[in-house]
């Protein structure tokens, strides 16, 4: 229930009703675990204290909860060995795909394609789909371990890859057909892929687009490919002729309906490929395992989504965000995903509200600037659809603001709104949902269950105050190791050079009785004059002015003693500069202090991001700071090339400004 839509920063917005509380999958296994004898204090956090002293306990009493097959004889959770050596569950064996589709009936998926078209497959479709293909995979010689990569959108196909692939013992990894073929290589090409899965074209924002020659370009660069399997049947644009290897459309093979044969594969054995966003670099194949992947994706959506067996689970992703595997995963908690194919916002941001309505959806997942948006415009969805069905939002890539959360209580109505926060690395969050427990503006609720996360200073100390997130215990999703990585060094780097044997996310956060709140990346936070500044702070104070469509802030070291920290904004339809830049100053002048002005205010026809939606701070840092373009970023990887070389032609311009005087 609502308590207060216009609460104040820190305040309590909502509460859960006591039938709310007494119906969450938290509260179920909770009293799961006491039936075990286990001993708990009340509510979520004294379940959270349990899951993190006790995990060993914790991840065995899940196991047998969910109804999860382990094979092989039972023995120890872990191997006893710390972070980053953990293996869990060593010597059992799983399958991913198995406990996603074996006993299951009913709705299977909902699909909504950019033109309103909408189907619904049920499991027995899934199922033999998924069987077919990995008959036919297997037919081409691929085997447990082999590579079997995708360049599909957010289609059934795409999820009947994954699982075809996980079925069999094969590593997945998929790419959305936005991307350039130069960022799509620099993926694949990593990974050797003995079959390539491909749309030949895609609709996106009512246009058709004509991928031929990209996936061409792509396939001549993939050696070892053994056939391309053309999903053709979606799209306006035929299949080539010719793609220089062995082809086959999607229709011959699937062929006939044909139960899924699963392969049980160790605990760890790899099941997906996982790229970072490239931006700085080649890209990192982050590898998840079966086990750790199905452990974490399970517990995320059944204890920090409240996610039931029967809800509609509309998450608007594409499928090279690891939400997309979030989406998947869903149906192993026996909810039904609805795949919203194409550009979600097209015609408009009330798109999204309009196919939550018509698919019934009880949980929506968005990105936080998806909702900043909303709360720009004029949309009321409470009144232009019956949500009637929806009980929950998911919020996660950035930090969702103040106002953000009061648009949602003002205009949407009685729903939990759960802000999260986690990433690829782990496929799976770290801070998130609590159903059982209040919604305080501007915070995120609570831990996850089984993740031991800490704020830590710089000494390697926890702080009450803002620090290092960091996690202490390990975790079952913790990547298996980085591919090409053979002695381990990338990897560690990563994440344990700062504290070793800690996990070092790189974000700031703070924990505090009102919740967490995440303040952005540590690699890109402002640090003028020794005074480390959040941009989660400036963006939430900027983002919220009306004149402001989007912000984004870069401090960069400019040499021993210089500090240069531009504030870069994308002004709204019908604002100028000057009362832009007055706004913004007063505003950080009332909300923050003085020492959060910029140094310059710099008009840009918007601000640049990655494919899934992260603003590129510290590519745009590293031009300020002299390099090239073609050293900062994989312009395949962004939103829009041509718009971060607007960027790099302003930091040239004033490093010949700072050249001059």
């Amino acid at each position: 229930m609502i308590v207060d839509d216009f609460a104040a920063d820190g305040d309590i917005i909502w509460r859960p009703s006591a039938e709310t509380i007494e119906s969450a999958q938290t509260e179920r296994f909770a009293a799961f675990v006491r039936e075990r004898g286990q001993h708990l204090r009340p509510g979520y956090e004294g379940l959270w204290r349990w899951t993190v002293d006790e995990p060993d306990a914790f991840w065995a009493a899940f196991a047998e909860w969910a109804g999860i097959r382990l094979g092989g004889a039972p023995g120890p959770v872990t191997n006893g060995a710390g972070m980053p050596g953990t293996r869990w569950f060593p010597g059992r064996t799983v399958n991913f795909a198995r406990h996603l589709l074996a006993g299951r009936a009913g709705a299977a998926i909902v699909a909504v394609s950019e033109d309103g078209a909408t189907e619904e497959w049920s499991f027995d479709r899934l199922r033999g789909e998924v069987g077919a293909l990995a008959a036919h995979l297997r037919s081409l010689g691929v085997t447990p371990g082999d590579r079997v990569v995708a360049v599909l959108p957010n289609i059934p196909e795409a999820m009947v890859g994954l699982l075809a692939a996980a079925s069999i013992g094969a590593v997945w990894s998929v790419c959305a057909p936005e991307f350039g073929p130069g960022a799509i290589v620099s993926r694949f090409q990593q990974l050797r892929p003995k079959i390539v899965i491909a749309a030949p074209g895609y609709r996106l924002g009512g246009k058709e687009r004509d991928r031929r020659p990209e996936i061409a370009d792509v396939l001549a660069q993939l050696p070892g490919v053994v056939e391309v399997i053309w999903v053709s049947h979606r799209a306006a644009t035929p299949c080539p002729d010719q793609a220089g290897v062995a082809a086959v459309d999607w229709s011959e093979a699937v062929g006939s309906w044909r139960e899924p044969d699963f392969v049980d594969v160790e605990f760890s054995h790899p099941l997906w490929v996982l790229f970072s966003s490239g931006t700085t670099g080649i890209p990192k194949g982050i590898v998840h395992g079966h086990g750790g992947a199905l452990f974490e994706e399970l517990q995320m959506l059944y204890f920090g989504g409240d996610l039931r067996p029967g809800d509609r689970y509309l998450s608007v992703a594409s499928t090279s965000w690891v939400v997309w595997n979030s989406l998947v995963s869903s149906i192993g908690v026996g909810a039904t995903p609805v795949l919203l194919d194409g550009n979600p916002t097209y015609p408009s941001l009330d798109r999204v509200w309009e196919v939550t309505a018509a698919t019934r959806a009880a949980v929506l997942g968005v990105g936080a600037g998806f909702l900043h948006a909303c709360g720009k415009s004029e949309l009321v969805p409470q009144a232009d659809h019956d949500l009637s069905s929806l009980r929950e939002i998911q919020v996660t890539g950035s930090p969702l603001s103040v106002d953000g959360f009061r648009w949602v209580y003002r205009n949407v109505g009685d729903v939990w709104l759960v802000s999260m926060s986690g990433g690829t690395d782990i496929a799976g969050c770290f801070v998130g949902g609590a159903p059982t427990e209040p919604v305080r503006v501007g915070y995120i609720q609570a831990p996850a269950l089984g993740v031991k996360v800490e704020s830590w200073d710089d000494k390697g100390r926890p702080t009450p105050g803002t620090g290092e997130l960091v996690v202490t215990a390990p975790m079952p999703s913790m990547p298996l190791y980085f591919w090409n990585d053979e002695d381990g060094a990338r990897y560690a780097a990563s994440y344990f050079e700062t504290y070793p044997g800690v996990w070092r996310h790189g974000d700031f956060i703070t924990i505090s009785d009102k919740g967490i709140q995440i303040l952005g990346r540590s690699d890109s936070t402002l640090n003028r004059n020794g005074i480390r500044l959040g941009s989660a702070d400036i963006y939430a104070v900027v983002e919220s002015l009306p004149e402001v469509a989007e912000a984004m802030v870069v401090g960069a070291e400019m040499g021993p003693e210089a500090y240069y920290m531009p504030l870069f904004i994308q002004l709204s339809p019908g604002t100028d500069h000057e009362s832009a830049r007055a706004a913004v100053e007063k505003a950080i002048r009332s909300n923050l202090s003085v020492r959060y002005l910029p140094d310059d205010l710099v008009v840009m026809p918007a601000v640049p991001h990655t494919k899934t939606g992260k603003k590129l701070e510290v590519p745009v840092k590293r031009l300020l700071q002299g390099a090239a373009l073609a050293d900062v970023v994989d312009l395949d990887a962004v939103d829009d090339p041509a718009l971060l070389q607007k960027y790099a032609a302003f930091a040239a311009a004033a490093a010949r400004a700072r050249a001059r005087g």
